[in-house]
């Protein structure tokens, strides 16, 4: 049984899914006609083609390509450019986060858990001090007690967030799929306002000082009871009001002004200088940089010289991979992980449900991630 597709249906699912025509056509080889409409393939290689691209096969029925729109607000800022159409791998990782959320909400309401306190405790009116004292005193996040380096200060921080019911995942890739790499370019993060159940997704692929700085201004936004997809660019001048309070109170968090101040030699050379306060402060040089043009030590053009020079020495990837059962619990919260599994052990959750929402599919690895999670 042939289908008939209309031939800009084939262009618009390529370009959603960021795939090149000759690789696609490398796959495909009936491509070339499929879009002439000389030939139209058969139902099992377009089911193919849908599950290559990432695209729901019944778009494909469409009389023209959906306006996909993301279902949080976009405060994103590419440069001077509005953000380009979202992902694939973009949207289904929200859609992922926010399945996620819904069972989890269903959990804390069926557990009698109460509402997250810190969801909405502060507004855009707090000052920027203030703000930051009482995230970092509620996340037990001073200088001093941020490890030894910046995978130890992120996974404090992360933990620390889930100690207040805060579902932190951090992820380089779409679900489990390890060929579905998620770009920094595009996004760095995002957060899922809910009274018992929000959520704060941090983009694995970006540098692990950087993941600091987006998890601290995601949390900014959980503390506001505002979701928001966010790049979390330091180097420019966001306009919503939100992203811009954000972006100051992380900042603040991370690098105290007082404290820089006190810190910062000017006689120093400047890149071994903002390296040595980014070890100091556990985040990224940029984060240092932007508190260097707050406190006063760089006017703006020089500022966004140097921001742009150091943004290219430190374009390097973080990643998130190793052992396994090690990763897996992050990219999916470890708050979420235990709450699943000891959901499905007690006979609230169906083992297919769990595996489905963890990313794995068999029962030994279910049962060696329990183990690794002390949940039994």
């Amino acid at each position: 049984m042939r289908v008939d597709v209309r031939p800009e249906m084939y262009r618009w699912a390529l370009d959603r899914a960021g795939l090149d025509r000759e690789t696609a056509a490398e796959r495909f080889p009936r491509l070339d006609d499929w879009e002439s409409g000389d030939r139209q393939p058969t139902f099992k290689q377009l089911e193919a083609f849908a599950a290559r691209t990432y695209t729901p096969i019944g778009f494909f029925f469409l009389a023209a390509p959906p306006e996909e729109r993301l279902p949080i607000p976009d405060f994103r800022t590419i440069g001077d450019r509005p953000p380009a159409r979202p992902s694939a791998n973009l949207l289904d990782t929200i859609y992922q986060c926010q399945q996620r959320q819904d069972w989890y909400h269903e959990h804390a309401l069926r557990n009698g858990f109460d509402r997250v306190e810190v969801v909405g405790s502060l507004t855009t009116a707090s000052p920027i001090s203030i703000a930051a004292r009482t995230m970092t005193a509620a996340l037990d996040f001073a200088v001093e007690s941020r490890g030894g380096g910046w995978s130890e200060a992120l996974a404090r921080l992360r933990d620390q967030a889930e100690t207040l019911g805060v579902l932190v995942m951090i992820s380089g890739i779409v679900g489990s799929n390890t060929h579905r790499k998620l770009d920094p370019r595009e996004f760095r993060g995002f957060a899922l306002v809910d009274d018992r159940a929000p959520v704060v997704f941090v983009n694995g692929a970006d540098t692990k000082a950087a993941q600091v700085f987006t998890l601290a201004h995601e949390l900014a936004h959980i503390w506001l009871a505002e979701s928001a997809l966010s790049d979390a660019d330091l180097g420019g001048r966001p306009t919503p009001d939100v992203e811009r309070w954000c972006n100051q109170v992380a900042a603040e968090l991370l690098v105290p002004l007082e404290r820089l101040r006190a810190e910062f030699n000017p006689e120093t050379d400047r890149t071994r200088e903002l390296d040595r306060l980014a070890r100091l402060f556990r985040c990224s040089t940029l984060v240092v940089l932007r508190r260097l043009r707050e406190a006063g030590y760089l006017n703006w053009q020089d500022f966004r010289t140097a921001y742009a020079g150091e943004m290219g020495r430190v374009m390097g990837l973080g990643g998130d991979g190793g052992n396994y059962y090690h990763a897996q619990p992050v990219r999916v919260s470890k708050l979420f992980a235990r709450s699943v599994i000891a959901s499905t052990l007690e006979g609230q959750t169906l083992y297919t449900d769990a595996f489905r929402m963890l990313g794995f599919k068999k029962t030994a690895t279910f049962e060696r991630l329990a183990t690794e999670l002390r949940v039994v």
